[in-house]
């Protein structure tokens, strides 16, 4: 099963907006869904800005990401767009659904 649309969101501003690569990003968010018993394929949006204010932080912190703050404020933004339902698709997955 494929990983949510929040799950999703989240890793690609971690990636975007921070010194984490892809792989980093997406084991750090998934590590702090473990320890709030989520899974990263159902998360929705409420229950990940619970884990982007309780848990997100000390596990950026740990690994030296800069302002998380900033960022954490940054992500929840970002997860507004995909909470109404307003998507931006990466080129990729354009593609992908094109079959191109």
């Amino acid at each position: 099963m494929a990983d949510s649309p929040v799950f999703e969101c989240v890793c690609e501003v971690l990636e975007r907006s921070s010194s984490l690569d892809r792989l980093e990003s997406r084991g750090t968010v998934r590590l702090a869904l473990k320890q709030a018993g989520l899974e990263a394929r159902s998360v929705s949006a409420s229950q990940m800005k619970v884990v982007l204010e309780k848990v997100l932080p000390e596990e950026l912190a740990s690994r030296g990401v800069d302002d998380v703050d900033a960022l954490l404020g940054e992500t929840v933004s970002a997860l507004a767009t995909v909470e109404s339902g307003v998507q931006h698709d990466s080129p990729e997955s354009v593609f992908a659904r094109l079959g191109g």
